[in-house]
């Protein structure tokens, strides 16, 4: 494989509330896939717990030195993998809530970034879900990207994938791959999810590794429909509606070649769009 060419997964799983067999499923399929060559691994958002948010404090985790650290930790050392830990809920000293946040390790077993959910799941959905994230869970404040030997990887996190503000902060600072650990509701998944997904591919020019939950939760059933998608646009791997591990080759120098083709990142006007919008006529 050339040095450009990378293997991505994208791991879709149906986690539940029983951590034990959350993590037990999650290191079978990332083995599976580390043995079909990928090099980068995405599991979804909240791979190790998926349950109701009176038991959201009860399952957070410390990180250093946390049972789902190690465990992600040790896999990626072993395996030799740069391994996005999808989202776990994160203690807060001192707080009834926590951090739903992605933990990013190398094939070290290094945690080299950590990325702390930065918009959060506030609906009432007609017809669909009410949620409100930010009852347990404390929003984040950094825009991460992290550097690995190969690419720029942007952190996000489901919810996040509607504002298009931070992927292009990502992308003005030099990601080349977004990953997006997911957790989307079938309810606004099944209209929205795909043309989100790859409406950020498109405008930053990036990959997109965007790995889902499947599955009928406490509350809501989850939309899948895992995907890796292209700087172009085109859906270049999907998941089946199960359990899966999608795979795709990301061409890192076609990242190169379509920022060059059609420049927008260089085409934009800042300085107009700091200024306020004119409303006309007066």
């Amino acid at each position: 494989m050339e040095a450009s060419i990378i293997r991505a997964a994208a791991i879709q799983m149906d986690s539940q509330d029983n951590k034990d067999e959350n993590l037990k499923k999650a290191e079978a399929l990332i083995r599976a896939a580390a043995g079909a060559g990928a090099k980068l691994v995405v599991l979804p958002e909240l791979f190790n717990f998926s349950g109701l948010s009176e038991d959201v404090a009860a399952n957070a985790e410390h990180l250093e030195g946390g049972r789902t650290f190690n465990f992600l930790g040790s896999l990626a050392y072993e395996l030799g993998i740069w391994l996005n830990g999808g989202s776990i809920y994160e203690k807060i000293a001192g707080s009834d809530k926590c951090f739903n946040t992605t933990l990013f390790f190398d094939p070290a077993g290094r945690c080299a970034a950590k990325y702390r959910k930065v918009h959060m799941f506030d609906v009432d959905v007609e017809r669909g879900p009410r949620y409100l994230e930010s009852e347990s869970v404390e929003a984040g404040g950094q825009i991460v990207v992290c550097r690995t030997d190969f690419a720029k990887i942007g952190l996000a996190i489901c919810y996040d994938l509607r504002f298009p503000e931070l992927f292009r902060a990502q992308a003005l600072a030099g990601a080349e791959v977004l990953t997006l650990p997911a957790e989307f509701t079938l309810n606004t998944g099944k209209d929205h999810w795909e043309t989100l997904v790859r409406a950020r591919a498109v405008e930053n020019q990036a990959y997109m590794i965007a790995a889902g939950q499947i599955g009928v939760k406490k509350y809501y059933q989850s939309n899948g429909s895992s995907m890796i998608v292209d700087p172009w646009g085109t859906v270049v791997a999907a998941a089946p509606n199960k359990e899966a591990v999608v795979l795709a080759d990301m061409d890192l120098d076609y990242v190169r070649r379509v920022r060059e083709s059609v420049p927008s990142l260089k085409n934009r006007r800042p300085e107009v769009y700091a200024k306020s919008a004119s409303i006309q006529p007066n």
